[in-house]
């Protein structure tokens, strides 16, 4: 098991889960009710369950191997990212179901998903499996498959500040490479 494929999985179910959406009836505002409020509580438990496990991990071996700029930055813009995201899904629920204004919120909020998992597909993800060596791969898998089982029926949707995230993990980090992930020189997204 790997978080990696893990992350990839839940990647695959997401967009599965909007696939279905453009398929089903407009005026089947019941399933298409039940399959939005599915979707959108999983993506709102993966994007916590990321920023819970797997970016501190990818800052941390990022800057082991002296790759603390590309991390950082990876993990600045994936944070903004689940915060447009999080913005996306609450634009949703201002609609009514199956409604032309629904169908465009929905259509915006895939938008914003899919941009985020192709970059995380292309970089974080591509980083992590070349930095961390498949044991810690493990460890963290078994992690996030945990933290989503815990949390089946959703979490709070939380905005977060990106540069405000970093700097908290770098206190809670284990190791650094020179004690500073240099947030301070980090101009906000």
């Amino acid at each position: 098991m790997d978080i990696t494929q893990l992350i990839l999985d839940d990647h695959h179910e997401q967009r599965r889960l909007f696939a279905i959406l453009e398929q089903i009836d407009r005026g089947q505002t019941g399933v298409l009710s039940v399959i939005w409020d599915r979707l959108a509580a999983f993506l709102e438990l993966h994007a916590q369950a990321e920023e819970e496990i797997f970016y501190p991990e990818l800052l941390q071996v990022g800057i082991a191997a002296r790759r603390a700029g590309r991390v950082e930055g990876e993990t600045l813009d994936a944070i903004h990212d689940h915060n447009e995201i999080r913005d996306a899904v609450a634009e949703v629920a201002r609609h009514q179901v199956g409604t032309d204004d629904w169908y465009a919120a929905v259509a915006a909020a895939n938008s914003a998903n899919s941009d985020h998992m192709a970059e995380e597909e292309r970089e974080g993800l591509t980083d992590f499996r070349r930095l961390a060596g498949l044991p810690r791969r493990h460890e963290l898998a078994v992690a996030f498959a945990a933290y989503e089982a815990r949390n089946y029926a959703g979490v709070q949707p939380v905005d977060k500040d990106p540069v405000g995230y970093v700097r908290a993990v770098e206190q809670n980090s284990r190791t650094t490479a020179n004690g500073s992930l240099s947030v301070g020189t980090l101009k906000r997204n």
